[in-house]
């Protein structure tokens, strides 16, 4: 896995590329960070969070088979 840090709006997005399945991933929470304007990742993680809850308790299907990979840590 080769990952890296990318910049949407001066904000950075960490992403990995994984050879093996020629596939880009990308942190959600990072994202989520981005498009909410979460001031830090607490923030942004917590977002998630909340929001992946409520759409449970709604009875919506979320993502299956969702691998988290080890990414390099992001401090804002």
């Amino acid at each position: 896995m080769n990952d890296k840090i990318q910049l949407y709006k001066d904000q950075p997005i960490r992403i990995a590329w994984v050879e093996d399945e020629e596939e880009w991933y990308f942190s959600i929470v990072d994202v989520v960070g981005v498009l909410t304007e979460q001031p830090s990742t607490d923030g942004a993680r917590n977002y998630r969070k909340v929001l992946k809850n409520r759409l449970k308790e709604e009875g919506s299907q979320l993502v299956t088979n969702c691998n988290q990979l080890k990414m390099t840590a992001l401090s804002f």
